[in-house]
């Protein structure tokens, strides 16, 4: 696997048509930012925090923004944001939660442990392009992160 040295969109998805559509709309926008993609919250973690097969990685060179599913294989999406946003090192990275559930606990649960936004998957492709490329401009180039 070859991991770019620098990766501004950290994509967290393991359903890959939904990953497929998220690249698509992101860079329908222009957004030709570095974006890597992980299919598990254990993968998530180990890119985020450089072990395991991203070791070599440094802490230093952290995405602008992670968009994070929810249900995901190993470590549930939740899990993965409660260890970005208890570490000094990783709690100011953007994390945006796109999902399909629109469960109130879920929601709940993801501002309380610091989540930047939750966006529920619209059923209707267009509207998830839309809603994606959206994200993909207002946290990469609106967003103004501490530096």
């Amino acid at each position: 696997m070859t991991i770019p040295d620098i990766v501004d969109i950290l994509l967290v998805e393991d359903n890959p048509g939904d990953a497929e559509l998220i690249v698509r709309a992101i860079r329908r926008q222009n957004i030709l930012n570095p974006l890597h993609v992980v299919e598990d919250g254990a993968e998530a973690l180990d890119f985020i925090f450089c072990r395991g097969s991203y070791a070599q990685r440094t802490m230093t060179m952290q995405p602008k923004m992670i968009m994070l599913d929810l249900k995901l294989p190993k470590i549930n999406g939740l899990e993965v944001l409660e260890a970005i946003k208890r570490e000094e090192a990783t709690r100011h990275i953007p994390v945006v939660v796109v999902t399909s559930s629109s469960e109130d606990p879920d929601i709940k649960t993801a501002y309380a442990l610091g989540v930047n936004s939750y966006v529920v998957k619209p059923v209707e492709s267009t509207a998830f392009i839309e809603a994606m490329a959206q994200i993909g401009l207002y946290w990469l180039l609106v967003n103004a992160p501490p530096r």
